[in-house]
This record gives structure tokens, sequence and C-alpha cells, in this order.
């Protein structure tokens, strides 16, 4: 059987895998393409339908990113969003301008009699982000709703299977948001839920065996959340033909090497533990761009692999445990790169292997879990927060140093410490100490200090797309602030980060 699924076509939206996320609570599999995206592939059986995403440009300029208008003669349902909904009233011939007064943030919504928002309430809360507006409705469109300064904040033409919204639905700041898409793609695409990821196993199980038969695969283990599944899925797969490879690039939090060795290190997995932090604080010398420490971090893992490979004898494949974020925020599509992660934008192109298998790199972390769990990961290991690939380098902001790893380490043990002493890891998705790169004069005893300051991060997500800030009770904070301050050498201020994804995101760097 065919897997039914709904393809985002994206336009440059920060919120692009965020709306493939909110179709996938659904049990129906979706994913992001580019712009570019041939209308054959739009047409094949198993697409139900299509979104087109929001995006920083003007439809109306001759350089912003379109597609052919053919589109619409696939018959497929369509959900434009923002730039999406403005580029679709473009093609129907309609008029797009730029609005006297720009909507940002959350807005009252009148809604008018509609099949795309059946079930909602006249009157909603929705979350708005454009500076131009739909100005004329394309002939044969109706408009169903408004705001205040939007005169047309969503249309459709159910003839045409034509439906749009000027604000987000996939943002949780739109309160019945997913009950719009749910309107989108279970009733109007005719969606069956049946994206299921025990199939999933089976699936990969097999795709794997097929494309590695009797060969050999390395597996960049690092003892988190998706490696640890990968882990699972090649050795349910390949057995012995795994040798997992564990690489200590001296960024890991307090005693990680040691606690991965003693998880590891016992089961039946090749377990490989390689200590290259000397290479890695080598190679990171002087360098301050994040962008450039990711790649950097990339390409020296794959030189420790290849040296690994060497030692391990005839070795065809490289596995990682790469999931669909990654290759988002990469620069899948035209997205801008948020960062390039390590296992993707960083990668060299010569690899040293015959081949990548990342068997999770279509699924989120929520996804990643439950597969963990069906295959019969611990929970210890299944919920362990996540941890960047490049490690602490990405929680300290410019240059990377011994004396700074050390002042990361030892804050984030003492956070990580009161939060489990306090109850509080319910209340948090990941949290974790960073070191921003500034330095500002304090007092100890009778002695002036210049020192570093601590940022302090914990966030709640469901998704890891989207997050806010934790909140932590002050006295608490104080009292780690407190300790940090007393108990870390470097350190003479301590700082919360309150910031929601987005703007920023989790990470510092």
């Amino acid at each position: 059987m065919v897997e039914e699924k709904i393809v985002v076509v994206d336009f440059g939206g920060q919120y692009n895998q965020l709306i493939a996320r909110r179709i996938r609570q659904m049990d129906v599999y979706s994913e992001v393409v580019p712009y570019t995206v041939p209308l054959s592939e739009l047409a094949k059986e198993d697409v139900k339908g299509i979104v087109f995403t929001g995006g920083p440009n003007s439809v109306y300029l001759e350089s912003s990113p379109r597609i052919s208008r053919d589109v619409l003669a696939l018959g497929k349902p369509i959900l434009g969003i923002c730039y999406g909904a403005q580029l679709l009233a473009h093609l129907l011939g309609g008029k797009v301008e730029h609005a006297d007064d720009s909507e940002y943030g959350s807005t009252k919504l009148f809604v008018e009699d509609s099949r795309l928002l059946q079930g909602i309430s006249k009157e909603t809360d929705v979350f708005m982000s454009h500076t131009d507006y739909i100005a004329t409705l394309p002939q044969g469109t109706r408009k169903t709703s408004f705001t205040k300064h939007c005169p047309i904040a969503s249309f459709e033409d159910e003839e045409r299977k034509v439906y749009a919204t000027q604000f987000h639905p996939e943002v949780e700041h739109t309160i019945e948001g997913q009950k719009i898409l749910e309107n989108f793609v279970l009733d109007i695409c005719n969606c069956h839920q049946t994206f299921l990821k025990s199939s999933f196993i089976q699936d990969q199980v097999r795709a794997i065996r097929e494309k590695v038969q009797d060969r050999k695969v390395l597996l960049a283990l690092s003892g988190g959340v998706d490696s640890s599944v990968t882990a699972a899925l090649l050795s349910k797969a390949i057995g012995k033909n795994l040798t997992c490879v564990f690489v200590n690039h001296g960024l890991l939090r307090k005693g990680e090497a040691e606690q991965v060795s003693s998880v590891f290190g016992p089961m039946d997995l090749n377990f490989v533990p390689v200590d290259a932090s000397a290479l890695f604080l080598e190679r990171l010398k002087g360098v301050t761009d994040p962008e450039e420490k990711r790649k950097i971090i990339g390409r020296t893992f794959i030189d420790v692999f290849r040296a690994e490979k060497e030692k391990l004898g005839e070795i065809d494949f490289l596995a990682q445990g790469t999931i669909y974020p990654d290759r988002i925020e990469s620069g899948l599509g035209i997205s801008a790169t948020i960062k390039s992660h390590h296992n993707v934008g960083g990668l060299p192109k010569d690899i040293g292997f015959q081949g990548l298998i990342e068997p999770l790199d279509h699924l989120f972390k929520d996804e990643v879990r439950d597969v963990g769990r069906q295959l019969g990961l611990p929970e210890s290991l299944v919920d362990r927060q996540p941890f960047p690939g490049p490690g602490l380098a990405i929680r300290i902001v410019g240059e990377v140093t011994k004396e700074k790893i050390a002042i990361v380490q030892e804050a984030d043990s003492i956070f990580r410490d009161e939060i489990r002493r306090n109850g509080l890891q319910k209340r948090c998705s990941q949290y974790f100490a960073a070191l921003s790169n500034m330095r500002s004069v304090g007092v100890m005893g009778d002695f002036r200090t210049y020192e570093y300051a601590v940022v302090l991060r914990a966030v709640e997500t469901d998704d890891f797309m989207t997050a806010k800030a934790s909140e932590l009770p002050y006295s608490f904070l104080s009292h780690v602030a407190s300790r940090i301050v007393n108990e870390v050498q470097g350190v003479n201020r301590v700082l919360f980060d309150f910031t929601s994804k987005p703007p920023s995101t989790i990470e510092l760097e």
C-alpha cells in the first residue's frame, strides 16, 4: 500500500518543519520539499494535498520564489499559509500589496462561513506575521475571515480546492490552529491516519538489510537518543556487521564520556571508544564563527571515523542518527540555513565511505523516542535530553578553550544537579548552562574581578520546533546563581535566558 502524504512546499518560511510536524500529529505522513520540486512529483497518487509555506518575500516582485500556475491544474487540494496564501491569490489573479499596518503576534480573528474553518469559534486568537496583504480577492474565491488590520485573513474556493490563511495555523499561538489543519488534512484531503511507527521499524529494517547485505557499517554513536535508536535499528537489521564508534571530542558534559562507555561498553554492539579531544581542540583554536565551528567539527568527526575505519578493516557504510530537523535547519529547500548541523551541513563531500545510512532522517524527535520505546530501549535512554553533536562548542560563544570548557562543564553540572534535587525535571524539556563571550566587572571579598557571565537556559517544548522558557522559581535560580559564582572559577555573573523559540533557537549557537 502506498503511504498517503501531505507535501509541504517550502518558500523560505521559518515554520516549514512545524507544519509537517503538526500534520504528523494526526498520524498522516508529511514531508517538506523546495518550491523548485517538479510538478510531476506533486502529481503522484500518494500526494493527497499540498501546503504552501510562508516566506519573507513579496509575491509581486519578479525575484520572489514561486511555483508554476499549472500546480492548480493537478486537482489536489492546496492550503496556502501567509506568503503561500498571497502566492495563491497572485496566481489566481488577485492583488497583493504592501500593508500600511503590519501585523505581528497574536491577533483576534473574526470567522465567517468556511469549510476550512468549520468548527472554529466565531472569534478566536491567531498568530500573524506579515507586511503584505491580499488587497483584492481572485475571481471565484470568497473571503472567510478578517482581522482589525487585515480585511482578508483567509479565503477559499471549494470548486478549485484552494484554501488560504494569512495567519499561521501551525503556530501554537493560533489557539484553534490544529483543528484548522485537521479540517484540511482529514476532511478536505480525506487522508487516512495510517502513519504508524511499527511499520516504520519493519520498513527500515528491511531497507537497511537490502542496502547493506553482508557488508559492514560504522555507526557514529554519541550516546544520545538519536544515535542510540539508530544503533538499536541497525543491530536488529545487521547484527554483528555493525560497529559503534564513540568519539570523545572533549566537548562533552562533565563525566559524560565515562557514562556513555559504562552504558554501551557491556552491550553487544562492537563498541569502540576513541579519545580525540586534543585534535578537536587544536582545530577549533582561534575560531569564533558558530557556522565554522560546526563545519570544522563535522569534518573532524569524519577524519576520526576514517582513521578508525583503517584500523578496523573493511567497512563500507557510515551510519548517523540524523533526524528531520537536522536536515531542515541545515538548509533543506530554500529556507535560510539556521545552523549547519555537524552531521549534515558540516560534512565534507567525500566522506570516505561508500555511502551514508540515516534511518531516522525523516523523523522528528518525539517520533524517534516512540521508535526507541518500540525497540525496547530503557526510558533512561529514550527520555534523555537532547545534547548537540558539536557539544559544548556551541554552548561557548566565541573561541573554544580548555578554560572555557571547564567553566561550562562545572556550571552545567551544578545547574543539572539542582534541577534534579528540586524535582524540576518534568517542567523542563531541555536545560543547560552556556558561556557567553561577555566579561564584566564584579567584586568578590574586597577585590575587583573581571570574569565571564554564565547563561542558564531551560525550555518547555513538545517537538523542539518551538519552545518557551521554563518558569523556574526565582528562589531556585538565585540559589543556582550563588552556587555557580562561588564554586566555578572564572565566573562572576549568572544570567537566565527567557527567550522563546522562535525568535531564538534553543542552543546559543
